[in-house]
Parts: C-alpha cells; sequence; structure tokens
C-alpha cells in the first residue's frame, strides 16, 4: 500500500482496534532534540536512513511516519 495521510484521531483508532501499528519518528536530529512530545515505542530515524531500515520493520505492522 502507498502513503496515505491520516489525523491524530484516525492514528488512536488505529491503536485502539488491536491492530499492530509501528510509528516511525522521522524527525530531523534537531526538531527531534527540541521537542517534548514524543510517541512512547516510538522508532527513532532520521528521515535520510528510512528507505534503508523499512525492510527491518514488522512487515504484518502498520508504519505511521511522522515529522515536522
Amino acid at each position: 500500500m502507498g502513503s496515505i495521510r491520516i489525523s491524530p484521531e484516525e492514528a488512536n483508532a488505529l491503536v485502539l482496534s488491536g491492530r499492530k501499528v509501528i510509528f516511525l519518528d522521522s524527525r530531523n536530529p534537531t526538531a527531534w532534540a527540541e521537542s517534548d512530545a514524543k510517541i512512547p515505542g516510538a522508532v527513532r530515524m532520521p528521515p535520510d536512513e528510512v528507505e534503508k531500515h523499512v525492510p527491518e520493520l514488522d512487515k504484518d505492522a502498520t508504519i505511521i511516519a511522522y515529522c515536522t
């Protein structure tokens, strides 16, 4: 499946449905370091490394990537 935009409410509904979800935090290092908002358990992956590491992620999970 390709990429689509979803709202925070839709992301929450996926989590509450019991579906396997991986949150992928792809904010740049500065934005990540300056933020006090982080999703517990999110996988931290800089944007320039996402393509290289996606094969390591659970293929059965829905991946929700977020950045600034």
